[in-house]
């Protein structure tokens, strides 16, 4: 099977170079991995001390990030290299402090595995998440290398648990120790002969609980909003934008709209203000308006919805039309935000948890999301009351950092001064 997956892994890199030419997307994930091995070797040296981190995308970054924090101000001798899978997160964290190299992975080739640990050398190496790639999983068996999983989910239906998945479960002898997000995934571990297993539970929470530390504000946020009750729309989709136009068109004038698409294209951003009846507008145009006289602020910019939903009085996620699901909540929550989010949440633990609790409401249709803002509008103290649990929530689920940290200091005292 591991032949088959390496011979799988050539094909895959040749027929990628040929899609590149017609698509973006992965044209950026092709011509980004052109430079790794080249900066790999111009920023760390033979007698560098590195820790490596994988994530998969924008999202498994948030969860290694507390980690990372962590070590670079414990261990600053260190040098700490990030590295992407997706284009999405790499080219919105490219530039990211905390790392000291930031690349893309190479694909998962018995070569690019063997010349990439060569070159960064790590004495230890965190996946967030998931992602398990076996030749560098091999590789570092092989090597006796330090490795750990960090906010790990696992779920029947992966790989791992099918009776044809042996090469696979092999990969995961790789790693000294799990640490997950649930007992579910610890179970699930344990019916692999997997001991080596620690709950910590999702680093996440620690990450947006670290947000409410840092100076939140934005002047020209707080001179659209104009004391006057504001929904945040983040990470909107089409599916989504499709039900809450027909709400913003027929809202009443004592409220306001910051809407943060998922997608910042021109044209997509151009489609969705010409739909929009009220008055409206643009973040690259607001430099010299007088932002208080408009119902509709759209932020066609990345990097600052976490701000804005300190601003926030009711957030609706958006995502939760499409697969694999509603984007990240926690950062609302955090806020003490009572939340609205599309049907699709069952993949998410903390979607899951908050609809159950009642922090978060979960709505499948144009009626149902009317009935929810209406319910979150004209009751303030529902409103309240569900941005309570919410942040309660958060609070309630801090730590996982700590637990992580605690555990790599303790089995690696000597090692890691």
């Amino acid at each position: 099977m591991l032949f088959l997956y390496n011979l799988l892994m050539i094909f895959a890199g040749f027929f990628i170079k040929i899609i590149a030419l017609f698509n973006p997307k992965i044209k950026q994930f092709v011509t980004g991995r052109k430079t790794v091995f080249e900066t790999l070797a111009s920023k760390i040296g033979p007698s560098d001390r590195t820790i490596w981190f994988h994530a998969a995308s924008l999202g498994e970054y948030e969860q290694g990030l507390p980690v990372m924090e962590k070590l670079k101000l414990e261990f600053p001798n260190y040098k700490l290299v990030l590295t992407f899978f997706s284009p999405s997160g790499f080219e919105v964290r490219k530039n990211n402090t905390v790392a000291d190299v930031t690349v893309y992975l190479p694909l998962d080739t018995k070569e690019n595995a063997k010349k990439f640990i060569q070159l960064v050398h790590p004495d230890y190496v965190f996946f967030i998440k998931y992602e398990y790639w076996p030749n560098y999983l091999n590789e570092l068996k092989k090597l006796q290398i330090s490795t750990y999983l960090i906010s790990g989910i696992f779920r029947e239906n992966q790989l791992f648990f099918k009776w044809y998945g042996g090469f696979y479960r092999k990969t995961l002898d790789a790693f000294n120790h799990f640490f997950v997000q649930n007992s579910g995934s610890k179970e699930l571990l344990a019916r692999l002969g997997k001991t080596n297993v620690t709950v910590s539970g999702d680093t996440r929470f620690d990450r947006v609980v670290s947000i409410l530390e840092k100076n939140n504000s934005l002047d020209f946020i707080s001179e659209f909003k104009n004391s006057t009750l504001t929904i945040v729309i983040g990470s909107s989709w089409p599916k989504d934008e499709s039900l809450l136009i027909n709400f913003i068109n027929s809202s009443k004038d004592n409220l306001k709209f910051i809407i943060a698409p998922h997608n910042i294209k021109s044209e997509q951003i151009q489609d969705l203000k010409n739909a929009i009846s009220r008055k409206t507008v643009l973040f690259s145009e607001k430099e010299n308006q007088n932002l208080s006289d408009y119902t509709v602020f759209i932020i066609d910019t990345i990097g600052i919805l976490t701000k804005i939903y300190s601003e926030a009085d009711i957030a609706y996620v958006g995502g939760g039309f499409g697969n694999p699901g509603v984007h990240n909540i926690l950062e609302p929550a955090t806020f003490g935000v009572p939340i609205i989010i599309g049907p699709n949440y069952s993949h998410f633990a903390e979607a899951t948890a908050l609809v159950h609790q009642e922090g978060c409401i979960s709505i499948s249709n144009q009626n149902e999301l009317e009935d929810a803002f209406n319910l979150l509008i004209n009751n303030e103290d529902e409103r309240l009351e569900k941005g309570n649990i919410c942040s309660t929530f958060v609070q309630m689920n801090k730590g996982a950092t700590g637990k992580i940290v605690k555990f790599i200091f303790n089995e690696n005292t000597k090692n890691l001064q």
